[in-house]
């Protein structure tokens, strides 16, 4: 079990790594779209950041997902599996055994749990150099940093530098508890629906799902979790985002009523598109990376019991 236990870290490793080179364009745009000012739609913002910053406007603030959101889906993937092993074993007396629904929802809970100490730093640091030029409203006040116009941020180390010396330990983690309301739920509508889907779209006999298998289980669950999981994933990019020239909102639920208040009931589903659609690729990605590595790395060559 122990070696199979680092397989599975290993194997979330290379397909965190693969979703983050897919998504990470529909991620700024996504971003951009709930935090930023000044886009009407999905399609607009899209040209808007081509104009103004060309291709590698929807590219900004990769480098550090890159290297880190690897390790984050590491650690996610890795705890969702041998969690759901832990539980067969418990229960069952065979980890192998095939989980019931209570057991993935208790290994997707533990998953979300986990994942937030990992994700919230990596996602406030990605949202933060992401969102570092967009326009900002003269009349809104003080702002944090010298002039309009001028990055926040050099990169990924001067960004966390930066937020430790202004807000301490507590400004890594801006945004956490409303990512725990996203993962928790989110991560039960992701693990969940693959799962099921795998199990549903393998042929009887096959001891394993095939690549096409995997992508289609993957995209469909990424698209249904990105989906549901927006309202508080609105609220999440906001207050991650609120901290690069001037900080407005003083928590979650400050956060949703001065929202709601400004924009009403609409702003909760902004960017529900782009999230659905970004999630997929995503997902199929993240999910096929991690099934053929995980099976590359046992040296699984069989694909059926024939």
């Amino acid at each position: 079990m122990g070696s199979l236990q680092f397989e599975d870290f290993v194997a979330g490793w290379i397909g965190g790594a693969a979703s983050v080179i897919v998504g990470h364009p529909l991620d700024t745009v996504k971003t951009r779209l709930q935090a930023g000012q000044g886009y009407g739609n999905t399609l607009n913002c899209i040209l808007t950041v081509y104009r103004n910053e060309s291709v590698v406007g929807f590219f900004k603030g990769m480098s550090f997902p890159l290297a880190s959101i690897a390790v984050y889906s590491s650690v996610t993937f890795g705890v969702f599996s041998n969690t759901q092993r832990f539980i067969s074993q418990q229960r069952y007396g065979d980890s192998n055994h095939a989980p019931a629904l209570s057991d993935l929802i208790a290994a997707s809970m533990v998953a979300g749990v986990v994942s937030v100490g990992i994700g919230g730093p990596v996602d406030l640091i990605k949202i933060r150099l992401q969102m570092q030029t967009q326009p900002f409203i003269k009349a809104n006040i003080n702002l944090k940093h010298g002039a309009i116009g001028f990055p926040a941020y050099r990169g990924p180390i001067h960004c966390v530098s930066s937020i430790l010396r202004q807000e301490g330990l507590a400004g890594i983690y801006r945004g956490a508890g409303a990512m725990l309301l996203r993962d928790v739920p989110g991560y039960c509508l992701y693990f969940i629906p693959y799962t099921v889907l795998c199990g549903w779209i393998t042929p009887e006999g096959c001891i394993s799902p095939s690549p096409s298998s995997v992508w289609m289980a993957g995209g469909i669950a990424g698209a249904i979790s990105w989906g549901t999981a927006t309202p508080m994933d609105v609220v999440k990019s906001r207050l991650q985002a609120d901290g690069v020239y001037l900080n407005k909102y003083k928590g979650v639920i400050d956060c949703i009523s001065q929202s709601y208040h400004s924009e009403g009931l609409k702003v909760f589903v902004r960017g529900i598109t782009v999230n659905a659609v970004r999630g997929f690729p995503m997902s199929a990605a993240m999910f096929l990376g991690y099934e053929l590595s995980r099976k590359a790395l046992r040296g699984d060559q069989a694909e059926t019991n024939l």
